[in-house]
C-alpha cells in the first residue's frame, strides 16, 4: 500500500490537522525540522498581517514515540492563533451572540462562486475557509517528514522564484547544495539580487494599488536513481503524479518539466538528451531538457520543473462581481491577505514534491519499516551499477 495523507480545517477555525497514513517504522523525526519547514513557509515579502499572529508550531498527538516514528497513523495538529479573533464567526456550533453578515460577493479568481454553487452555500465564508491556501500549512508538515524520509536516501530538494510579475531572475549556473540556503536569505527567493531589487518593488507598488502578484518557482529534486515511475499505465508516470499534486496547489494554473514550453518549438534534434555511458559511472545524459523524466519515469538526472502561480485573488481594490442574494452588480469582498505569496509558495512546491517522491521510493522499494527499504534500495543500486 502506498502512503497518503489528508488535511483539515478552516483558515480561521481552531486549527489545520494532518493525518499521515503508511508511514514506515523506525524513522528518526525531528521536530525541530518539521518546525523549521513551516517557518520557511511563513516567510517571504509581501505577506499579509496574518503571519504576524499565526507562529506555526506542530504538535504531534500520534504515531511517534521518543522520536520514531512507529508504523500507525501520524496525527499532526497546527494551533491556529488567530481563532480567539474569529471564535464566534467559526465556532463549530451555533453561537447566540454572533449577528455576522453572511458572505455574499464571490471573488473572480476564487473558490467561492462555483463551491457555492455545488455545496449549496449562502454563506460563502463556508468555501472560503476551506479553500484557503492556509490549509497548506498542513501540507508542508507531510512534506517536512518525507524529506526527513528523503535524506535517508541521499535525495535534496530545492526551490528558487524564477519570475514575480515582470522581474525575470537571471542567473548562469545553479550550485545544487546552496540553492535553499541563498534563497532562504531572499525575502522574495531570488537567486538574482538585482531581479530581487525589482520585484520588492513591484510588490511594493502592488501593495500602493491595491493589487496582486504571481510568478514562477522552480523546485530542483536531486539525488533520484533511475527507474521511479512507470510507463505502463497513465496514473504510475512520475511526471503525471507530480503535475497533479503542483496544480492541486491553491493558485497554480501550470507546470512544466525541464525546457517543456521551450521545447515545443524546436526541432527534435535540439530537444532530446542524448546518452552516453562511463564504467563509473553508469548510464547518463549530456543535457537535461526533459527534466530528470522519460516515459514517466526519472532517468537518473536532477528533476527539474517549474511551476506558474496566478497573483493572489483577494484585492483589496475589488473587481466587479455579484452579489448572489440579490443577484445585483457589486464589488468583490475583500479580507485581510498577502499581496504576493509566490516565496511561500516555492517552499509549499517543495513539500508537495517531497511527498509524491516518497510515495514512489516506498511503492518501489517497500517495506513496513526503514531498514526494510534500505535494503531493497541497496540491492536496486546494485543492479543499476550491473546493468
Amino acid at each position: 500500500m502506498s502512503i497518503r495523507f489528508l488535511t483539515a480545517g478552516e483558515s480561521h477555525g481552531k486549527g489545520l490537522v494532518v493525518i499521515v497514513e503508511g508511514f514506515p517504522a523506525q524513522l528518526t523525526i525531528s521536530e525541530d525540522e518539521v518546525n523549521q519547514e513551516l517557518y520557511r513557509r511563513q516567510q517571504g515579502y509581501g505577506r499579509g498581517g496574518r503571519m504576524l499572529i499565526e507562529k506555526d508550531r506542530a504538535e504531534f498527538i500520534s504515531g511517534l514515540r521518543h522520536g520514531k516514528t512507529l508504523g500507525s497513523p501520524i496525527a499532526v495538529l497546527v494551533h491556529n492563533q488567530d481563532y480567539k479573533n474569529w471564535e464566534k464567526v467559526m465556532n463549530p456550533f451555533p453561537v447566540e451572540t454572533f449577528k455576522g453578515n453572511p458572505l455574499l460577493r464571490p471573488r473572480p479568481g476564487h473558490a467561492d462562486l462555483a463551491g457555492g454553487i455545488k455545496y449549496n452555500h449562502r454563506d460563502l465564508r463556508n468555501v472560503l475557509e476551506r479553500a484557503s491556501a492556509r490549509e497548506t500549512t498542513m501540507r508542508v508538515v507531510a512534506g517536512a517528514l518525507a524529506k526527513i524520509f528523503l535524506k535517508e536516501f541521499n535525495v535534496a530538494i530545492q526551490s528558487h522564484v524564477v519570475q514575480l510579475g515582470k522581474a525575470l531572475s537571471k542567473i548562469n549556473s545553479l550550485k545544487l547544495d546552496q540553492i535553499n540556503a541563498k534563497a532562504d536569505r531572499s525575502p522574495v527567493r531570488m537567486l538574482d539580487s538585482s531581479a530581487e531589487k525589482k520585484a520588492i518593488q513591484l510588490i511594493d507598488q502592488a501593495k500602493k494599488k491595491g493589487d496582486t502578484l504571481g510568478g514562477i518557482f522552480e523546485v530542483i529534486i536531486s539525488g533520484v536513481p533511475m527507474g521511479l515511475g512507470s510507463y505502463v499505465q497513465w496514473d504510475r508516470k512520475l511526471d503525471g503524479r507530480l503535475a497533479q499534486a503542483f496544480l492541486s496547489m491553491q493558485a497554480v494554473k501550470g507546470v512544466e518539466f525541464g525546457n517543456a514550453f521551450e521545447n515545443a518549438t524546436q526541432w527534435g534534434s535540439k530537444v532530446h538528451d542524448e546518452i552516453g555511458y562511463m564504467k563509473n559511472k553508469g548510464f547518463f545524459h549530456y543535457s537535461n531538457h526533459a527534466g530528470g523524466i522519460e516515459g514517466g519515469m526519472s532517468n537518473g538526472e536532477k528533476i527539474w520543473i517549474r511551476v506558474a502561480k496566478k497573483p493572489i485573488s483577494t484585492l483589496r481594490t475589488p473587481l466587479k462581481s455579484i452579489d448572489i442574494a440579490t443577484k445585483r452588480e457589486l464589488k468583490a469582498a475583500y479580507e485581510r491577505s498577502d499581496v504576493c505569496a509566490l516565496p511561500a509558495a516555492s517552499v509549499i512546491g517543495e513539500a508537495i514534491s517531497a511527498w509524491v517522491m516518497m510515495d514512489f521510493f516506498v511503492e518501489k522499494f517497500s517495506g513496513d519499516f526503514l531498514d526494510e527499504i534500505k535494503k531493497r534500495y541497496q540491492l536496486y543500486l546494485k543492479h543499476l551499477q550491473t546493468y
